[in-house]
């Protein structure tokens, strides 16, 4: 026998069982944000925009020393807080509507996935009806448009006109538009960005509602369908895990925290009592859920996965 043969052959064949049994490469990226359900006749999706690590320590205005803190060590959460930015398509069978935008490229490149992700929910930017913006800030409002240029052609955009007038406002002196005023530009300059005054039905079984105070405009969507509703929150929530135990702490983002903590308080008592569902920009995608009364606060009790029919 060869013992030299013997040996390379016996080398190769361990070699080629090694590399047979090698773990596969990591794939580092996420699954299309993307969940879909049906609100009676309607279809929902939540449309994910990507996450924000943001140092929520500093600006909530916490109640009480530590409370933010201990409230994320309950949940097994860190600081800076990896933060959620949701958008909503709403598919009514007559109008394919949306709520909010998500942010494009205004806070870094951990944000901006709206418009992949709309693709991948089997969505083209193009057929987009109507966008409802629930407030001015940028997370919302910055993926209207790239490079200076309209993402929703066909779209019509919608917001309450206390902050439709912040958007259209000339620039201060000196200075030129800012980022939400560029992104609503195209919008403004072609017509199609058309404001609303208040509680309005904005299409059939969709409705706007005001909740002021976060911006002077901010407002919240309901739709219903079939006895079934569910009610777009905006920021009516930013740290789940603190401000649903406690809906009465703030941020610091809030244009009139005296204004948005009862509106906040009275939009969760109002969704415990009713069963609904809530579907916030923040809350962990897909930030669809309900709320039931604990104390002196919420839980919060995220959607069920389901099929569809």
């Amino acid at each position: 026998m060869n013992i030299r043969f013997t040996t390379l052959g016996f080398a190769l064949a361990l070699a080629a069982a090694t590399s047979a049994q090698a773990a596969a490469p990591f794939v580092k990226s996420q699954a299309p944000g993307v969940f879909r359900m049906m609100l009676g006749d309607f279809e929902v999706t939540a449309i994910n925009d990507g996450t924000l690590d943001l140092p929520v320590d500093k600006l909530l205005k916490e109640n009480r020393p530590g409370q933010v803190a201990e409230a994320l060590k309950h949940n097994h959460l860190h600081l800076p807080l990896e933060t959620s930015v949701n958008a909503y398509v709403i598919n009514t069978g007559t109008k394919l509507v949306m709520v909010d935008a998500g942010a494009a490229s205004v806070f870094g490149p951990t944000l901006g996935r709206v418009l992949a992700n709309l693709k991948a929910a089997g969505y083209q930017p193009e057929q987009v009806d109507e966008i409802y913006i629930t407030h001015r800030h940028g997370d919302h409002i910055g993926g209207l448009t790239v490079d200076g240029k309209p993402v929703f052609r066909n779209a019509v955009v919608r917001l309450d006109k206390r902050d439709a007038e912040y958007l259209t406002a000339a620039p201060a002196a000196g200075k030129g538009p800012d980022g939400v005023q560029l992104a609503a530009k195209p919008y403004v300059d072609s017509g199609r960005l058309k404001p609303f005054d208040g509680a309005t039905e904005l299409v059939p079984g969709v409705r706007a509602q005001p909740a002021y105070g976060h911006t002077p405009g901010h407002t919240v969507f309901v739709a219903e369908s079939k006895g079934q509703k569910m009610v777009f929150g905006g920021d009516s929530m930013h740290v789940a895990s603190v401000q649903f135990p406690d809906p009465t702490v703030t941020i610091s983002f809030d244009s009139d925290s005296t204004k948005a903590m009862p509106e906040r308080q009275k939009l969760y008592a109002e969704a415990a009592a009713g069963g609904y569902y809530l579907a916030f920009t923040h809350v962990s995608f897909p930030g669809i859920g309900r709320v039931k009364a604990e104390g002196k606060g919420y839980s919060w009790q995220p959607v069920n996965y389901t099929r569809l029919p």
